[in-house]
């Protein structure tokens, strides 16, 4: 029986362009002006002072900004940086700058799923608060309610069997009785290894992926859930 669906966000829930032309992009304008005027409030020196570590350190603050532009170009999964993303686009939506884009399908099934009593939570590389911003701020509304958690890469990395099994353990549940959605094989593959169901999501939107022994959805609407 299946209890827990576990989704992606980018390229699954929500469109590729939208994070990588619109939030990524935002965040590259507006960061070295952010670190200029909020660099000493304690929340940001804290992530800032994490992000200097994982560059070897040795850092001011302007060249460790870009140190940090670079990561957002190679889209390096790195928890600080995530994090001063998160706090960058949660400007951006209040101040009504861009919505978060949830693909028709997804917001309408995710309710159905949810109103049936399926446990829905969020696994994306961006920091939790980041993923709470973008469900919260759509046309679609405030889709926040429909989740009952949200994990990022806290719990480990998305191509990590270990990841997906202490996701299972969160949950409490088996790993049967949880599916995972997304685009990306190697995540797709670190799930199965941990004994949960997958499906492949290919909205034809990027490249297409060999999606190995995982079945295939062009959208939401294909899964039978």
């Amino acid at each position: 029986m299946l209890r827990a669906i576990v989704t992606d966000i980018e390229g699954t829930t929500s469109s590729l362009s939208f994070v990588h032309e619109v939030l990524f992009a935002y965040a590259a304008r507006h960061l070295p002006a952010f670190v200029r005027a909020q660099g000493q409030a304690p929340q940001v020196r804290r992530l800032l002072e994490g992000a200097r570590q994982a560059a070897g350190g040795g850092l001011d603050d302007a060249g460790l900004v870009e140190v940090l532009l670079g990561w957002m170009r190679e889209d390096r999964k790195v928890g600080p940086l995530k994090a001063l993303q998160g706090l960058l686009w949660e400007r951006g939506y209040r101040e009504g700058h861009f919505q978060g884009h949830v693909y028709e399908d997804a917001a309408r099934r995710l309710g159905e799923w949810n109103a049936r009593g399926l446990r829905l939570y969020v696994y994306s590389s961006g920091s939790v608060h980041a993923q709470m911003l973008l469900f919260r701020h759509t046309a679609h509304g405030d889709l926040t309610p429909l989740f009952r958690g949200y994990f990022d890469t806290g719990i480990g990395g998305k191509k990590e069997p270990e990841s997906y099994a202490a996701i299972a353990r969160e949950l409490g549940l088996p790993g049967g009785e949880i599916l995972f959605l997304s685009d990306v094989r190697a995540e797709l593959d670190a799930a199965a290894a941990s004994g949960l169901r997958t499906a492949c999501v290919m909205r034809g939107e990027g490249p297409e992926v060999d999606p190995g022994p995982h079945p295939v959805v062009r959208s939401f609407d294909d899964l039978a859930v």
